[in-house]
């Protein structure tokens, strides 16, 4: 499988951002799909995903800020961003987890930058 995100830029704190990743396949066939970031320096963390019944799940720092969605006519999910930080600032990952819970391709990120 193959996922592309896009979507990232540079955008002042309180601004948003809506994040695509567009997925070479079904994105019903994945147990999940989500949204994970890399800031400098960092380890990669995860920031929210939507399973395959439409569940949601978001870490502490991205609840009520970000919305993750999907588009299964698109084979698309969106990573809305909204009041966003100088924190959050980081390289944003979309990754695709298997019916039998095997992570797959991550794929190429998308910076975003938060400037105070």
């Amino acid at each position: 499988v193959q996922l592309q995100a896009y979507g990232g830029g540079l955008v002042q704190a309180g601004g948003f951002l809506r994040l695509s990743c567009e997925v070479s396949r079904d994105i019903n066939s994945f147990n999940s799909l989500g949204w994970h970031r890399q800031a400098p320096g960092k380890q990669r963390e995860l920031v929210a995903f939507i399973s395959s019944s439409g569940t949601t799940y978001y870490e502490d720092f991205a609840e009520g800020r970000f919305t993750v969605s999907a588009d299964s006519a698109k084979n698309t999910v969106y990573l809305q961003m909204n009041n966003l930080k100088p924190e959050d600032t980081a390289v944003y990952y979309c990754l695709a987890v298997s019916l039998t819970g095997t992570p797959m391709n991550w794929g190429q990120g998308t910076q975003v930058t938060v400037s105070s």
